[in-house]
């Protein structure tokens, strides 16, 4: 079991910021993981609060996924809704 004091701060190799586009405006966690096969997600909202940490990158995209969370790739623009 993964402790919940993860020093990702300072032994991150890894860095991706997923989105809930269906919020307006978009949802924001951030996934973090290190060179020891930790993961972890954090929500900058909530002063960066631990959201969930498991010790693969699969399980921490499944979980991201199950709560229909998107990876960001790049540029993310929003249309205008009149």
């Amino acid at each position: 079991m993964l402790s919940p004091e993860l020093d990702l701060v300072n032994n991150w190799i890894l860095t991706e910021v997923w989105i809930d586009s269906t919020a307006i405006p978009p949802y924001v966690l951030m996934l973090l993981g290190d060179d020891q096969d930790n993961f972890a997600i954090y929500d900058p909202k909530d002063n960066y609060h631990l959201i969930y940490a498991c010790s693969s990158y699969e399980e921490a995209k499944l979980w991201l996924l199950e709560d229909e969370y998107e990876k960001v790739e790049g540029r993310i623009s929003i249309e205008k809704v009149s």
